[in-house]
């Protein structure tokens, strides 16, 4: 693989071989004076993806800048899985997935299959698409939060789901992300931490300081500790951007609008997520809440909430007989004392 593609795209195995063959070892990237720009480059695409859920592209139409590029995402690697934050690797593999997917959007399309197949992603392509094997497309669309790829909505031929290179992009995408979380935080030795001690501190107090300013625990009128086991899940993965389906945001958004918050109460309980668009999530909102469609919706039963598999960590009250919906946890907790289960 060219240098300059492998710089694009270094989490694939090609893009490691190009390091290796060049002779060039851990204790060369994290010592070595030679590569000090490359640590530094390493430390800014960490700090990009704090501020940003994109990193932003870097010329690498020179070789030298192509390989400081290239060494910048083992650096960066190194520095998150130091720092040991689940929060940070989350919005690390998000972002690096979201670059990966503006870059494959703009190869050929024989590129995009040997990447998608590199990542467990079986496609072929046919007259009217690609054509994805089925399983491989219940695995990498499992996650997605909107109703379009629901299998339903699928075209289906001879036991492939059959999609655009938009779609195929974004199944790597998915892929990407979750090979990346997968893999960190990587094991750090003595080395590693003293080498990089000034940038762990730095992105350390950085998160540190995003946290005291984030509103996460103000719900106005609303109680964190009478919230179901289910609903603090849902809002725990919605701050952290991780990938929550499409039914529990329904849910958790029913459930909050029930409670009485309103629409821009709920807009700035999603907003702390890294990926959080506010034009989508607000067009959500509103409809849920009836704003735009002229319906109240309210929360799904514990019944349907467990067929929807988003009925997280049941505690003993959940277990009672006659506890059937979220909101009847919620108004039980507040009869309660607050250390009762």
């Amino acid at each position: 693989m060219d240098i300059r593609q492998a710089a694009k795209y270094p989490f694939l195995k090609d893009s490691a071989k190009v390091l290796r063959d060049r002779g060039i070892d851990l204790d060369h990237l994290v010592k070595g004076l030679a590569f000090e720009s490359a640590r530094l480059q390493g430390m800014e695409r960490v700090l990009e993806i704090i501020e940003n859920p994109i990193i932003e592209t870097k010329t690498t139409a020179k070789e030298p800048d192509a390989l400081k590029e290239l060494l910048s995402y083992p650096v960066a690697r190194m520095i998150v899985s130091a720092v040991a934050d689940p929060k940070l690797v989350n919005r690390y593999a998000i972002a690096e997935a979201k670059t990966a997917s503006r870059r494959l959007e703009q190869e050929e399309v024989e590129f995009v299959l040997a990447v998608a197949r590199e990542l467990g992603i079986e496609a072929s392509q046919v007259d009217d698409g690609f054509a994805v094997e089925f399983t491989d497309f219940l695995t990498f669309s499992s996650k997605m939060r909107s109703k379009d790829w629901k299998l339903v909505n699928q075209k289906l031929l001879k036991g492939k789901v059959i999609v655009q290179k938009r779609d195929l992009v974004r199944l790597v995408q998915q892929a990407v992300a979750d090979k990346i979380s997968s893999e960190l935080p990587l094991p750090v030795n003595d080395e590693i931490l003293d080498a990089f001690s000034e940038q762990i501190a730095e992105v350390k107090g950085i998160l540190e300081e995003e946290r005291k300013n984030r509103p996460a625990e103000d719900m106005g009128r609303l109680s964190i500790v009478r919230l179901p086991p289910c609903m603090k899940k849902l809002l725990q993965m919605t701050r952290e951007s991780q990938n929550v389906p499409h039914s529990g945001r329904f849910a958790l958004v029913a459930f909050l609008h029930t409670l009485g918050m309103d629409s821009e109460e709920i807009l700035r309980t999603f907003s702390t997520s890294p990926d959080f668009d506010e034009g989508k999530s607000r067009y959500q909102i509103q409809h849920i809440s009836g704003e735009i469609s002229g319906t109240e919706y309210t929360p799904p039963e514990c019944s349907t909430m467990k067929s929807y598999g988003i009925c997280f960590d049941p505690d003993n009250l959940c277990r009672q007989e006659w506890m059937t919906h979220p909101l009847k946890y919620y108004r039980a907790k507040g009869r309660r004392r607050p250390s009762g289960k």
